[in-house]
This record gives C-alpha cells, structure tokens and sequence, in this order.
C-alpha cells in the first residue's frame, strides 16, 4: 500500500530571544498508508502536536526547520509556500484542533463558518450547493435539526456539539488526510465515546493521524503507532507491536500506567519525573534521566535506531534485533 504522508529525518526547534536555537523534533521518521489511522502517542511536552503543526505549516514564529522532509503523496511540504499552503489545508489535509470552543469564531455562527470552508476551497459552488452539503455535513456527524443550528453561535453548543462541528468542518471537503489533536480532552466519558465512534466511521473515507495520550483510544481506532518523548520517536510499530510487545523502557511505562479491570488504584505504575524542557534535553537519550535500566553512555550518546520486526523499531541502547536485553 503506498504512503500518503512521510516524515523523513524531520528535525525542528525554537529560536530564543537571544538568538539561540534549541532542537525539539529530532530526526523524526515515519510514514502514514492510504486509508490507514496512525496514532502518536506521549506525554504533553513530547512534540506531538508540534509534529501535526509542521504538516500543516502553522508553527509559531519562533519555530525553526533544522532538516528533513515531509512528503504527502511525493512532495515536499516544506517546499511549499505560506500561499500555495492554503489550497493544502483543509482541502487536502484537514486538522481538528483540541479546544472546540477556542477553534470556533465566537461571533459568527455555525452555518456561517462551515460555509467558509467551501467557498475559499470552491468559489463557483452556488449558495444552494453549500447549503445541501453544510446540512448533509451536520447530519453526518450527528447533529439534528442542521436549519436551526446552521444559524446558531458556538456559545449555544455543547462541547460535544461543537467537537462535532470542527469534525464537520474538517471532513467538508472530503480531505485525503485528517489530523486530530486531542479531539477528545475536554469531554466528558460519554460524549468521548460518541466521538471515537464517529472518528472510527470517519476512518474509512481517507487516512488519519490522531494525537493523544490516551492509549485505550489509539487501541480502538488505531492500525499503527509513534511513541514520542521530547521530541524524538522512540518506538514505533504496528498496534499488535506496540501493545503486545513494547520495547523502549518509556513505552513499557505508558504500558504499564494504564488502569485495567484487574487492576487496583495501588497497582498502577509511575514513570518517575517529568518530560524536561527544551532548554535541558540530554544530548544522549532524552529518556535517560527518568530511565530505570539506563546505562553509562545513555545521556552522552545518541542510541541507535534498531528494527525488532517487520514494522518495528526502537531507539535505545538495550534494544537487540530479535529481543531486548535489560540486564
């Protein structure tokens, strides 16, 4: 199956005020296939929603490409314009950002902002047409009565409406790839759920990368998985690798912090420490300070990216084709 998107060696930092440029996407590599959902999993601070930012060219100023290449169907992103960008985003890829009510312009309505999608990406589509398809949109992500709500305000939405809208509007122009941020953070469990179902139904019209920290909701949507910490892939596979055969110590700790029905509160486990900021990332494994096996030359040398499997890779010194040695 091909690759709709590419990460190739794709490293990215920040600029201070002084000048100085600190690294935090590093080298990063992977690939998404047509009509396949990937997940990226990581604590916050891991540089996963700055991974989707790059994709969709809407990093900060102070942001700084260091190398490498994003390709989507064989081209380069990079290369592209901030111009050229705007007939990629949304047509092409669309993103559905963590905070609805933040997305969502609070003065003007909703039929007014689903609209928008269309007209920049269709100028000759008559007002009928983008009438039908808004209301059709609506229906399709669950919302009823769309000739009332079309005229209605975010503030007048429930959270899981407005999630509902920022997927309509995503998924308007039937993009080859969409990107979800966080799409279920700020809800509560039963809504999260009627979400995920409506994501899973999604995943059939196209690709999908989905960012979380949630690993029960990459399980259920998910055919393959990036585990990132500061920056850096460090394990990366099929869902069954990931899941049934974690390597990288880090992993193994999101593993195991997850509650499952036989599971008591006291059993769960901790990974120690937090994820560091930019300005203190080890020049060896950035893991290496919080890493309960972690060796001599751990924080001074960069590990190597070792393939386990077919899809499987793994960035540390403990890792071996065929196995992992912890002792």
């Amino acid at each position: 199956m091909a690759n709709l998107l590419e990460f190739k060696n794709y490293s990215m930092g920040f600029r201070d005020d002084n000048g100085d440029v600190y690294n935090l996407l590093d080298k990063v590599s992977f690939t998404i296939e047509e009509g396949k959902a990937l997940g990226i999993v990581g604590e916050s601070g891991c540089g996963k929603s700055m991974t989707s930012l790059s994709i969709m060219q809407l990093l900060p100023e102070a942001a700084v490409v260091q190398g490498g290449e994003i390709n989507y169907k064989g081209e380069n992103l990079i290369n592209r314009t901030k111009k050229s960008m705007e007939s990629v985003r949304g047509k092409e890829i669309s993103m559905i950002f963590q905070e609805p009510m933040t997305s969502l312009n609070p003065v003007l309505t909703i039929g007014f902002q689903i609209s928008e999608v269309l007209k920049k990406h269709y100028p000759k589509m008559s007002k009928e047409e983008i009438k039908k398809r808004a209301f059709q949109q609506l229906e399709m992500v669950g919302i009823s009565n769309p000739e009332k709500r079309m005229l209605q305000y975010p503030h007048e939405f429930s959270g899981g409406m407005r999630q509902r809208v920022m997927i309509a509007m995503a998924m308007i122009c039937g993009p080859s790839l969409l990107i979800a941020d966080e799409p279920t953070t700020a809800l509560d469990v039963t809504i999260q759920a009627q979400v995920l179902d409506l994501m899973q139904k999604l995943k059939d019209k196209g690709s999908l990368m989905l960012i979380t920290h949630n690993l029960g909701v990459v399980a259920e949507i998910c055919d393959e998985v990036v585990v990132m910490y500061a920056g850096r892939v460090v394990e990366k596979g099929t869902l069954e690798d990931i899941f049934e055969n974690p390597i990288h110590p880090y992993t193994k700790g999101l593993m195991a912090s997850m509650p499952t029905l036989s599971s008591s509160k006291d059993e769960l486990y901790t990974i120690p420490g937090n994820v560091p900021i930019i300005k203190n990332f080890s020049k060896g494994c950035r893991f290496s300070e919080r890493c309960r096996i972690a060796g001599e030359k751990c924080p001074n040398c960069e590990p190597p990216l070792v393939q386990i499997g077919d899809k499987h890779y793994v960035q540390c010194f403990k890792a071996g084709k065929g196995g992992v040695n912890f002792d």
